[in-house]
């Protein structure tokens, strides 16, 4: 096996890594501390588009997790990220909340129901069935279709909730057309995320409770990756994927000493 690159910078994904329905996981505060006593470049990363970085600062500091605002990396931070590179100084039609709308606003782009460049999905507590009609009629007419992650269902304390790859999936029904997904687990929001640090894939490491989105997007990213067993995957589900991370690990405690 090739010898990796000592890890220089890390990310993390924050849901089931760093807290667990709003308590801070064990080890939590002493991997944050450590990072940013070591000056290493850092990100925690979330597919969810609800939330600014700066609401999602204030939320981690709640339960004692200091991390900026800068290291803090949003499925729509990455989408506006790439609609800027991708058409600089657009229009879209938005379903989403201020997370996703904020960071548009930041690259430079429009929002508007008449003729847009795009529509773009994003995560919302109340979907609408007017703006989702909408959005099919845009679409229909030749608006492109992005949306800010795959994630079919998110958490709540009363169950599951249809996220935005569910809702995706009900306008690609009635579009006949598939959105471009930016988040977890494509790699363009890691090598983004990458970017935005000035970091390096080749000394850099990953850590994500989940098989199918963090572990995959840090391997097609070319990071290190680790999966901890504090959220939604089990030791015995790790088997069922047809690739590994590079090491599995009980929690982000046992992570501490590689920092």
């Amino acid at each position: 096996m090739t010898e990796r690159k000592p890890i220089e910078s890390w990310l993390t994904d924050m849901d089931g890594v760093l807290m667990h329905e709003g308590v801070p996981v064990p080890g939590a505060d002493s991997f944050i501390k450590k990072l940013r006593e070591s000056g290493r470049p850092f990100l925690v990363l979330t597919n969810n588009s609800i939330y600014t970085a700066r609401d999602l600062h204030a939320r981690l500091n709640r339960i004692g997790l200091e991390v900026p605002v800068e290291n803090i990396w949003t499925s729509a931070l990455a989408t506006a990220k790439f609609l800027d590179t991708q058409h600089p100084g657009g229009t879209a039609y938005v379903i989403g909340e201020a997370g996703l709308t904020t960071a548009l606003h930041d690259a430079g782009y429009v929002m508007t129901d008449a003729d847009p460049d795009f529509v773009i999905l994003g995560e919302t507590r109340t979907y609408s069935f007017e703006a989702l009609t909408k959005a099919i009629r845009l679409i229909n007419d030749g608006a492109r279709f992005i949306a800010t992650n795959p994630d079919n269902t998110g958490p709540s304390p009363e169950g599951a909730l249809p996220a935005t790859g569910s809702v995706a999936a009900l306008i690609t029904k009635a579009t006949g057309k598939k959105p471009y997904f930016v988040g977890k687990p494509n790699p363009l929001m890691m090598r983004t995320g990458l970017n935005v640090i000035g970091a390096h894939s080749e000394s850099s490491a990953m850590i994500g409770d989940r098989m199918d989105t963090d572990v995959l997007a840090g391997l097609e990213a070319g990071m290190e990756t680790f999966l901890v067993l504090t959220g939604l995957t089990s030791q015995d589900d790790v088997d069922q994927y047809p690739y590994r991370p590079t090491k599995v690990v009980d929690s982000i405690a046992d992570l501490v000493d590689l920092i």
